[in-house]
């Protein structure tokens, strides 16, 4: 990978040698070198690793892009800030990126700062094992492995928070002493004291003081944050495989490729059954482009239970599906050169898609009845109910507590499983009189930092998700939830910011395609073989599962419209992990 990083920190300054004898001759047959050094800090990476150097003996390594998308490789940029604290403050508010900071104390030789990017729209991950001062930071936890840094052992209490939690990021990995920086968090380092905070909050951005006040505005903004971040991204890629659904996110992402100097691949997906084909769109998109559209069959056999995890995988994260479409991306990569991928993932969250009556809610709190009335007219034209109704639903969220992030699931777990505490992602702190809708669509946001461990095939080629860049993510918070279902349309600012470089098919669809037919069909397929995958397992030895209750499951028939069959994917998905682990 060209973002491949490992930095060590020995026990003291001018220690390395000591304290790690031979690492740097084991890290070179790995194709690693020294990139930085400073106090008690090593810096090894890759020779594409790009590196700048910061005032003050910092270096920041990754991909960092200025206000205007342009790549910044001078460090001539920030001589003003000496100040590290400045130099961190001026880079996250005027810059973004995938990248990571690393900073030495002036006074203090041992310590130092590390801040991650606030998205996760590249592919830079910083994971971290630090006890007592020493330890290391890594973009790949094999790297740690191979150097003799590091021992795989589960941790088993992880195992059980993610089986009860399912939807939430935490710092924690599935491994003992191993943590992760969140996106847009600081890590301190001070000999034995480490302390992760916040360096950057999306709840900045839905203040009242940050809110549009005109759609007009809105869409203009989010138009020029979406644009000017895809084609950033295209300096560093040379040629892409877009992954285009046909969908409306997919499809912005590709109208914002059209004349880039990147060449474009335009990958799309049909399956043997029902839901998953929009060709027609995507026919439609390509067409747009002047590209052709290459399409891949997902067929039934494709979906696994029992595939080896990516070498660098932390966490439970890929599932049956999310495998059988990274084999056949690798595959499309591979065949057509590509040298990175992009998606159109997190669009639903960053464009506000809600499917609650939050926005009246909202639009209610902060402007008054005229506004809620006006928002319930929309909300009932979205999902084609009574303005009656639509009223009630507003008036009963506006009654509810606020909603809560958390939300456990205690099926199929063995009695006592579920009784864990949730941890907090730290995203999940809400300001006390936060809207409801900004609470739901924030929880959300932070649920596609899961999206970093589903796919394997971005350890072999950079996987980016431009519209989770940093200005994209903050023009879109400004814009109120109640203006994203204007005249009754899912997502309606990202329409009518694109409306004009988009097909009228695309930009007026409704519908979204869903493989829940094809999952339906692969457990009808498989779900004998699932439980006994399940039950002859690691999670089963370790008194994690009801036995008596997935037995039950399987021997029934599925009823219409019953999604529980998914939990069972799931918990695939964790056995799957844990057998591949020591």
């Amino acid at each position: 990978m060209d973002s491949d990083y490992l930095a060590v920190l020995a026990p003291a300054a001018g220690l390395f040698d000591v304290a790690f004898p031979n690492l740097g001759d084991t890290l070179h047959t790995m194709g690693m070198r020294v990139r930085h050094a400073s106090g008690s800090m090593t810096l090894f990476g890759t020779n594409d690793l790009p590196v700048l150097s910061l005032p003050g003996g910092g270096v920041l390594i990754g991909y960092l892009f200025g206000q205007d998308g342009m790549p910044i490789s001078d460090s001539a940029k920030f001589s003003e800030h000496a100040n590290p604290a400045q130099t961190r403050k001026h880079i996250l508010e005027t810059c973004w990126g995938s990248y990571l900071i690393i900073q030495p104390d002036a006074h203090a030789p041992e310590a130092f700062t590390i801040t991650r990017a606030p998205s996760t729209a590249g592919n830079l991950p910083c994971i971290y094992s630090i006890q007592a001062g020493s330890g290391f930071l890594t973009s790949d936890i094999s790297l740690a492995i191979r150097a003799g840094l590091y021992r795989k052992q589960i941790d088993w209490d992880f195992i059980a928070h993610r089986l009860t939690y399912p939807g939430i990021k935490t710092q924690r990995c599935g491994f003992v002493d191993l943590v992760e920086l969140l996106p847009g968090c600081s890590l301190s380092v001070s000999g034995s004291e480490i302390a992760a905070r916040q360096a950057w909050t999306p709840w900045d951005f839905v203040r009242p003081d940050q809110r549009y006040r005109h759609r007009r505005e809105a869409a203009d903004h989010i138009r020029h944050a979406v644009s000017m971040a895809v084609r950033a991204w295209t300096h560093a890629d040379r040629s892409i495989l877009l992954e285009l659904s046909g969908g409306l996110d997919s499809s912005i992402v590709a109208a914002c490729l059209r004349d880039s100097h990147a060449r474009v691949i335009c990958c799309n997906l049909t399956t043997s059954v029902p839901g998953v084909d929009e060709r027609h769109y995507a026919h439609l998109m390509a067409r747009q482009l002047d590209v052709k559209l290459h399409t891949e069959r997902l067929d039934i056999d494709r979906a696994r239970f029992d595939f080896a995890p990516s070498p660098d995988s932390v966490a439970p994260g890929m599932g049956a599906l999310q495998h059988a479409i990274d084999e056949i991306m690798e595959s499309a990569a591979e065949r057509h050169g590509a040298d990175a991928y992009y998606s159109g993932g997190g669009g639903d969250s960053v464009f506000c898609y809600l499917r609650t009556a939050a926005p009246a809610a909202d639009a209610f709190r902060a402007s008054g009845f005229r506004a809620a009335w006006a928002a319930s007219r929309d909300l009932s034209k979205l999902h084609q109910c009574t303005l009656w109704k639509a009223g009630r639903l507003t008036i009963a969220k506006l009654r509810r507590p606020p909603t809560s992030p958390y939300h456990d699931d205690a099926t199929f777990l063995a009695p006592g499983t579920a009784n864990v505490s949730p941890e907090a992602h730290p995203w999940f702190a809400a300001p006390k009189h936060a809207l409801p809708g900004d609470r739901e669509r924030l929880f959300d946001l932070a649920g596609n930092q899961l999206f970093q461990g589903q796919a394997s095939r971005g350890a072999r080629r950079p996987l980016r998700f431009p519209l989770l860049s940093q200005p994209v993510m903050e023009a879109c918070l400004r814009a109120p939830s109640w203006m994203w279902i204007a005249d009754g349309k899912n997502r309606a600012l990202a329409r009518a910011a694109f409306s004009d470089v988009l097909p009228p098919d695309v930009v007026n669809r409704q519908s979204k395609a869903t493989y829940m037919s094809y999952l339906g069909a692969v457990y009808e397929k498989n779900k004998h073989h699932i439980a006994d995958f399940l039950l002859s397992g690691r999670l089963q030895s370790q008194r994690l599962l009801d036995a008596r209750a997935i037995h039950d499951f399987v021997a029934r028939p599925l009823p219409p419209r019953d999604q529980t069959f998914l939990r069972m994917f799931d918990l695939c998905m964790v056995e799957n992990w844990v057998r591949h682990q020591p």
